[in-house]
């Protein structure tokens, strides 16, 4: 885990989630511990089932009512778990936003999108609405939409998957959060839109001073705008470590095997490398470690007894045999 001399703004602090799966309680989170200090960003990254987007929706008190929650979500030393539901109603309107992977399917499509947008300001904040239009239209320009009027107008279906996403971030903004969830928001857009939006994100985010859980399955991208980065595998999080040592100082064998599948740009007719095996939801995984019927260093512990993070100065690894990249293998990361 990280050491830090002040307080987080978010503490996920050894979280598990039991789910009713076929009748019966089944574990889909064994271990999530991601630690966000105010004003920072942190990137969740991972295969699909691997426990991330589930994690963002712990963090928002959005888990089915027949959820079990083991561990504990502390928000500026505040139990989420815990609250009342007033106390999370106001939660999730002043202080976490959520942008999410697909805004079509989380903006009503029979409503106008100024509709959508002042939604949250009239009711929960109790702005007038001409106030709320005032502050909402320049949100949108902010993003990147210019024309914020006319589109005000308009219904989501008439707006382009890039200016929709654009529409849910303003609305995550208007909410003057402290914390913003961005789960894999630029997952359906075209790569010139990614880049756009990741950037429309970066900026609100420096201006505002927010801090962030990004949740992506691009390591790279992942390096690039966050400052830590935590993997996640079968429901675990397997390490943690700075963005920028990301490369160098990757410990556990699956951040490796994830950093060796990217293809390298620096030959363009290189063998795309891939992880042997298939990735585990969290309900799938065994006694011991998640990741050990893909794992090329595996031995007979692995099989039996699961790993606990351990620390390593500014970094963490959950893995019996650790190990940082070798220069050369830090080399064809590059």
């Amino acid at each position: 885990m990280s050491t830090m001399s002040t307080p987080p703004l978010l503490q996920i602090d050894a979280l598990g989630v039991d789910l009713p799966l076929d009748g019966a309680p089944r574990t889909v989170i064994h271990r999530a511990d991601v630690t966000i200090p105010d004003g920072a960003a942190v990137a969740l990254v991972g295969e699909s089932g691997s426990g991330k987007s589930l994690t963002a929706r712990s963090v928002m008190g959005l888990l089915p009512e027949n959820a079990r929650i083991r561990g504990d979500i502390l928000f500026d030393g505040e139990s989420v778990p815990r609250m009342t539901p007033e106390r999370l109603r106001a939660f999730r309107a002043r202080e976490v936003a959520m942008v999410f992977q697909d805004p079509r399917a989380h903006i009503n499509p029979a409503r106008g999108v100024g509709d959508f947008l002042i939604e949250g300001l009239t009711t929960t904040r109790r702005v007038p609405a001409a106030e709320a239009v005032k502050k909402v239209t320049g949100i949108l320009r902010e993003v990147g939409i210019a024309d914020a009027d006319r589109r005000m107008r308009q219904r989501p279906h008439e707006l382009s998957g890039g200016l929709l996403q654009r529409v849910m971030i303003a609305a995550a903004l208007a909410a003057e959060p402290r914390l913003l969830l961005a789960d894999e928001p630029t997952t359906a857009l075209d790569v010139t839109t990614q880049e756009e939006v990741m950037a429309i994100i970066g900026e609100a985010r420096e201006a505002r001073g927010l801090a962030m859980l990004f949740i992506t399955h691009d390591l790279e991208l992942a390096a690039a705008v966050c400052d830590r980065v935590v993997v996640m595998y079968a429901g675990m999080t397997v390490e943690e470590l700075p963005a920028d040592r990301l490369r160098g100082r990757a410990a556990h064998p699956y951040t490796r095997a994830l950093l060796a599948s990217r293809p390298p740009l620096s030959d363009v007719g290189a063998e795309l490398r891939s992880i042997p095996g298939r990735p585990l939801s969290g309900f799938e995984a065994p006694d011991g470690c998640a990741f050990s019927d893909r794992c090329p260093h595996v031995q007979d512990l692995c099989r039996s007894d699961r790993p606990q993070p351990s620390s390593d100065g500014d970094a963490s690894a959950a893995c019996h045999f650790p190990h940082t990249l070798t220069p050369e293998e830090a080399a064809r990361h590059a």
